[in-house]
């Protein structure tokens, strides 16, 4: 320490420690970067052990790009809703090439990427807040390819496709588990809700779709993947008015349930082509096995989807995305978090996408968190 440093160097790191504390996690992340001593002192397993408790998590929406295998990029575009701002982690403290995010889970990011030295697909957690990064066990490229990556708040790991299911935890000798799989059609918008994986499966023939919703047991509590189809009496034609259906983790619903959102394209009828009248969200009690309705788009945002034939749906618990061709380079986002807990909740636009806005956009939700170790 020199004697014509700043003062603040001099004081106690615990009382430094409580000081940052109590600045909000954006401004902690915006302190590190003034300078290598600040960099090392919020860095320290104290100081991320203080944060834990008292500072909430970022909450993001992680955007992958609709070209990426033709563009790889090498950040992490990310929209912060509270703040109405884009963000741009960079990921090039990862020594891989082209990086290409997928999942994210209580901090952590899952990403395939091509190792240097033999051009092989391989699945990376990091966080980009602390720039820590783990290499997962090899996979086969087939995985990457075709396979869903799932992962949730306990660190579970899962790759799925329509034959096989892979699970991985820091607990299970650092070695995947391949499970079998019995699905009738390639799973749709696959998710892990506590201790089941839900999907779902088309069914139906190549003229007309028949969307049915599937569950099985989330490794490892089952030895192997048996799916059985959800059906219910009482559900009457749920399926029939959605076109496209994809599921969105939830957060719980305001009673802490397990829930999941199901959204699609209200049909205007039953016919074969009938086109559809808005976008609507339900969520499904998976305790008590009732749907209701959690929103629908309003009929002036859903103009600019209705020329699109597709469209995609990303995030999770109280914020949902919606991305289309040709409506230019923005994201429809029904919010229902904080001041936007009413019924329906709130519906906006996030302007100012990165890239020229063309092609379908994906992504997926990412709390980011100083604490997270991969």
């Amino acid at each position: 320490m020199e004697e014509d440093d700043p003062l603040i160097y001099r004081l106690p790191q615990d009382t430094l420690h409580q000081i940052f504390s109590s600045l909000p996690l954006r401004q902690v992340i915006i302190c590190r970067t003034l300078s290598k001593f600040f960099n090392a002192l919020l860095s320290t397993p104290s100081f991320l052990t203080l944060l834990s408790t008292t500072l909430p998590p970022l909450h993001l929406l992680a955007l992958r790009h609709p070209h990426h295998h033709h563009h790889p990029s090498s950040s992490l575009h990310l929209f912060d809703p509270d703040l109405n701002r884009w963000l741009r982690f960079p990921l090039t403290f990862l020594p891989f090439r082209n990086p290409n995010p997928v999942a994210s889970s209580h901090g952590l990011l899952y990403l395939w990427a091509l190792s240097p030295s033999d051009n092989t697909k391989s699945l990376i957690a990091c966080n980009p807040l602390t720039r820590h990064f783990r290499l997962l066990p090899h996979l086969g490229s087939a995985w990457s390819r075709h396979g869903s990556v799932l992962v949730d708040s306990s660190n579970r790991v899962m790759v799925l496709t329509e034959l096989a299911a892979l699970y991985f935890s820091g607990d299970s000798n650092h070695q995947w588990m391949k499970f079998s799989s019995n699905l009738p059609a390639k799973p749709r918008s696959p998710v892990l809700v506590g201790d089941r994986v839900l999907a779902l499966c088309d069914v139906g023939s190549p003229w007309r779709s028949q969307w049915k919703l599937f569950a099985a047991a989330a490794p490892p509590h089952a030895a192997f993947q048996t799916w059985s189809r959800l059906e219910r009496h009482e559900w009457g034609d749920v399926f029939d008015i959605l076109k496209r259906p994809r599921l969105v983790r939830d957060n719980g619903g305001d009673g802490g349930r397990a829930t999941v959102l199901m959204v699609g394209g209200l049909k205007s009828s039953f016919s074969l082509n009938a086109p559809c009248s808005t976008i609507l969200i339900l969520r499904l009690d998976l305790t008590t096995m009732d749907w209701e309705e959690a929103g629908r788009m309003p009929p002036e945002m859903f103009r600019c989807f209705r020329e699109s034939s597709k469209f995609k749906v990303f995030g999770g618990g109280d914020r949902v995305c919606f991305s289309a061709k040709r409506i230019g380079k923005k994201l429809a986002l029904w919010d229902r978090s904080g001041s936007s807990r009413k019924v329906g909740g709130e519906w906006r636009w996030i302007d100012h996408l990165p890239g020229n806005g063309e092609g379908l956009y994906r992504g997926f939700v990412f709390e980011g968190r100083l604490n997270a170790v991969p």
